[in-house]
């Protein structure tokens, strides 16, 4: 249907799109050559950045699931309409583009300014009568033409509910009318005039507003806009056609052009000698057999024990499940920024062997662009992207747009998911089923590529409802997931995988009946759209069990927490790592619950066996999660490779530390020695002890020495101040459920010749204690200790899987409106909703004051804390001199009352980072830094102790 005979007149190039940040010697950027540009641009999304799954889905979803090409015009056409909005009282909201704009529409201006809408709301509004003008409901079907007016109204990251009508003085009069389907009409006639779909799904909605969100971000950064503004082509005809093929070169200096990965073999891809596991191996020849034919994704749980090789596990399956469903790249998420970071290196060193050099890869975490891999010339001000004027001012979007944007484009606000490979935390996941914005552009981003979940045992309730909430949406999308897990219950997985298949479309009744059991070690594959399960087999698992078959050695030492004797903790560790300070020399780590613990056993150890410090290269050695960030990284780096498989190995070395080590860190020591935890967490804190045996028997060790001999076997010593009906210590706080802490004790005890065989013991250990954790409640015993313990271990897990299922968007199908997922008040954004994801948390930053009143970032005063004069920005290179130094810690610790003693220099307000941080000063004298109170307590940051908390 041509448009252009009917509609009168063309689109008015006085209206403006863009003014904000444009020469202002010309007039500013026209409203329709912007629309063209975005259309351009989803046009060129859809051909070469979205997956095969995220076409099939969005045309399914619009019922052209045997016509792509009809999916794709429509597409453009969203984007191409995405501003249509700004016709309406947003033109004057800038003086230089209210100047240019001719009459008649400039006459309105006084009749238009009663009301206040943003531009987005507006063309939501608007898009009915437009949408009719182009034929959207010829047919009578209205469905699609809501769905394009939702997404032109969630344009800029929030869906909101369409009221409907167009009558409101804010988009003007007649005159105005005709110029909307003026600019409509026009974009619509050179994309081909598009045909409507009879129907829009809601979920394929929410990828195509992905697009036009990135389309429209890519197409507005500043030095393209000025380029074209300086050169209008004479038609819209031209300027399209050369729009067209602009969007190659601003899709590529994005990083967001896909690469093909050569594949080598697997030593080759992955640095490393030798062949690939049985587990590896299964992965690479079984799999592909169990996905064949395939065309609705599937869910892959791959369960071992640590280190068993899981990581590349997962790599390779990706390899297999990308190939067969047409997914792009992948996304493996971690629990924590330490494992994030480590994990980021090995994929970057696995990219680089796969001539993957120029593939996006990003690190996504609150913190990422603070790891040394990202150079301080990238965190340089970057290119711009031109915000809308006059509607944007608010104050949480400034914060959003300040001025640390890293100058590779992938590194700005919200974009490094969107990277063919992203390595990250997975709270970033997470976020985008909570009703933040651009939720739809974090799914986006996720469904084109293989989902890839680390340690997927580690998330409490909350976090797994909302795991559960992500795997429903990738489900229906089709996206490939795998899951890896040391000591995942079967209960946990069941769910996962059923939320999975729901989203992929099956019965939730039905899956009811069904149970999904997966083999340890092993790994079972459930099909999308068949929802059939299929398993290792039993002969690669018997090869795998016996290839990393070990007796593990536990041992139970009854201790007491500060009363002095024999059985007092300190003095009990002190015991079992004396064969390593003064004996035949190796390694220990001994694992605490709390960082005071750590530090307290850290100077035991120090005073009794090498007074040298951490950094003067004592033999004992302490990390945890309270030092600052840059002293965190060196450590963490120092405690991988002392420990690691590589060597060279340090003939004695002590390792004090806290969970961070439990998880992802590629550690081995002759001995650990934990507290008591639960048995899941002692399971993977074991999987530090003899980690690389079987690798060193075959290839040798490091530096030629094997184990020294006092440690004849793979041991666990877990300390345990419940023993003998002993009680949690009171410093412990609720690190741990007190019911699950005591099962374990009971577990321990009970242990056959006090040993676990691994694998084969993992899977029913964590199974006995899950089934006491989902045990009955004793009535024979109603007000005993245990039955307390249980009912606040239940409680506390019930309400968190409730809190997280009234946050979390609604599951894929369930999805109306699209204004379903922003259904809570308020405009939440990440840096509001993250802290959710676990206990509240603030940075502080452990800064000095001088003798003479100076502030500084340094004990010695040579590096004045930055506080730049009113209009001058902190630069880049202060922010990450301040942030590098910042420390995590519980919210609780800052009272609110107290909270404006640590405020930050007033320069800090609009920072997206630096406003949040709290600032305690430690009065220096006589070159010594003394302490500070904060709720009641002293802190003080010591050099080698870390963040002290008396």
């Amino acid at each position: 249907m041509a448009v252009s005979g009917v509609i009168s007149e063309g689109p008015d190039e006085s209206v403006w799109g863009k003014s904000r940040g444009l020469d202002p010697g010309l007039p500013p950027y026209p409203l329709v050559r912007h629309l063209l540009d975005t259309a351009a641009m989803a046009l060129h999304l859809w051909d070469v950045y979205l997956s095969d799954n995220q076409r099939w889905s969005i045309a399914k979803g619009m019922g052209f699931a045997g016509e792509p090409g009809e999916a794709r015009a429509v597409v453009g056409l969203c984007a191409g309409l995405h501003d249509i909005g700004k016709l309406s009282g947003f033109q004057f909201c800038s003086r230089h583009g209210a100047e240019n704009l001719r009459a008649p529409l400039s006459e309105d201006r006084a009749r238009m300014g009663g009301e206040r809408l943003g531009h987005d709301v507006a063309g939501m509004q608007a898009a009915a009568d437009v949408l009719a003008v182009l034929g959207f409901d010829a047919d009578g079907e209205t469905a699609a033409a809501e769905r394009v007016a939702e997404i032109i109204g969630g344009h800029h990251g929030r869906f909101y509910r369409n009221e409907g009508g167009s009558g409101s003085a804010f988009l003007g009069g007649p005159a105005w009318a005709r110029q909307r389907a003026a600019h409509a009409s026009a974009v619509f006639d050179l994309l081909g005039s598009p045909v409507a779909p009879e129907s829009f799904k809601a979920a394929s909605a929410v990828l195509v507003t992905g697009v036009v969100v990135l389309a429209d971000w890519l197409v507005s950064q500043e030095s393209y806009l000025r380029r074209r503004q300086k050169a209008l082509d004479p038609s819209l005809e031209a300027h399209f056609t050369q729009s067209q093929v602009d969007v190659a070169g601003l899709l590529a200096d994005a990083g967001l052009v896909p690469v093909q990965l050569q594949r080598p073999g697997f030593a080759e891809a992955y640095g490393i000698k030798g062949e690939p596991n049985p587990l590896q191996r299964s992965v690479m020849e079984e799999l592909r057999t169990a996905v064949r034919g395939g065309n609705r994704g599937g869910i892959l749980l791959v369960t071992a024990a640590p280190g068993d090789g899981k990581s590349e596990t997962a790599l390779e399956a990706e390899r297999v499940l990308s190939a067969v469903f047409g997914t792009r790249g992948f996304a493996f998420l971690l629990p924590t920024m330490a494992t994030s970071d480590q994990m980021y290196g090995r994929v970057a060193g696995a990219l680089v062997r796969q001539s993957g050099r120029d593939a996006g890869l990003t690190l996504v975490h609150s913190m990422a662009w603070l790891n040394s891999a990202y150079s301080e010339e990238s965190l340089g001000a970057g290119q711009g992207v031109v915000t809308c004027d006059g509607d944007e001012g608010q104050a949480e979007r400034q914060r959003a747009e300040a001025d640390m944007r890293p100058r590779q484009w992938l590194r700005g606000p919200k974009r490094p998911l969107l990277a063919q490979f992203a390595v990250g935390t997975v709270d970033q996941a997470l976020m985008s089923v909570l009703p933040v914005r651009h939720n739809m552009l974090r799914l986006l981003a996720l469904t084109g590529k293989t989902f890839i979940v680390d340690e997927a045992h580690a998330y409490d309730p909350y976090m797994q409802v909302l795991l559960g909430r992500l795997l429903n949406w990738l489900g229906a999308f089709g996206v490939p997931v795998v899951l890896l897990s040391a000591t995942l219950p079967a209960s946990v997985s069941d769910r996962l995988i059923k939320e999975y298949l729901q989203g992929a479309g099956h019965d939730r009744s039905g899956l009811g009946k069904r149970s999904f059991p997966a083999p340890y070690p092993g790994w079972l594959y459930v099909d999308g759209a068949s929802g059939r399960g299929t398993e290792m087999s039993a002969v690669r698992r018997q090869e795998q069990a016996s290839e990393r078959s070990m007796r593990l050695d536990v041992r139970v030492e009854p201790v007491v927490h500060g009363r002095g004797g024999a059985r007092d903790r300190l003095a009990v560790v002190e015991r079992l790592v004396e064969p390593v300070a003064v004996g035949e020399g190796g390694s220990a780590l001994v694992v605490c619950n709390t960082v005071g613990d750590a530090q307290e056993t850290y100077l035991r150890l120090r005073e009794r066996f090498d007074d040298r410090s951490h950094e003067q290269g004592g033999i004992v050695q302490l990390l945890h999660a309270r030092f600052p960030g840059d002293v965190r990284e060196v450590r963490t780096r120092g405690v991988a490779e002392g420990l690691g498989r590589s060597g060279p190995r340090p003939v004695r070395r002590i390792v004090v530390a806290t969970q961070v080590v439990e998880q992802s860190l590629d550690l081995d020591a002759d001995l650990v020695i934990s507290d008591l935890a639960p048995l899941a967490l002692l399971l993977q804190r074991a999987g530090r002890c003899w980690r690389h045996e079987n690798w060193w028997t075959r290839h040798g060790y490091p530096d030629g020495r094997g184990r020294p001999g006092w440690a004849d076997a793979p041991r666990l010593v877990v300390l345990d101040p419940l023993a003998d009906r002993g009680t949690v210590p009171k410093q412990w706080g609720e690190v741990y459920s007190e019911f699950l802490l005591s099962v374990t004790s009971e577990k321990l005890a009970k242990l056959t010749d006090g040993a676990i065989a691994i694998p084969d013991d993992v899977q029913d250990l964590v199974e006995s204690v899950q089934s006491a954790v989902e045990g009955s409640f004793d009535w024979d015993n109603p007000g005993g200790r245990q039955q307390a313990a249980w009912n606040a271990h239940q409680g506390k897990e019930l309400a968190e899987r409730g809190q997280a299922g009234l946050i979390a968007v609604p599951r894929a199908r369930s999805v109306r409106g699209l204004h379903n997922l922003h259904s809570l008040p308020g405009e939440e954004d990440e840096w509001e909703v993250a802290t959710r994801l676990g206990a509240n948390s603030v940075r502080l930053l452990c800064a000095y004051i001088q003798e003479d009143g100076r502030r500084t970032l340094d004990l010695e005063g040579d590096e004045p804390i930055p506080d730049p004069s009113a209009g001058e920005r902190v630069t880049a290179t202060a922010v990450r001199a301040v942030m590098r130094r910042t420390i995590p810690v519980n919210g609780s610790w800052l009272p609110a009352e107290e909270r404006e003693l640590f405020s930050p220099p007033e320069s800090w307000a609009e920072h997206p980072m630096l406003s949040d941080v709290r600032v305690v000063c430690q009065p220096v004298q006589g070159g010594a830094a003394g302490p500070v109170a904060m709720g009641g307590r002293m802190l003080y940051l010591d050099a080698d102790l870390g963040l002290v908390r008396r």
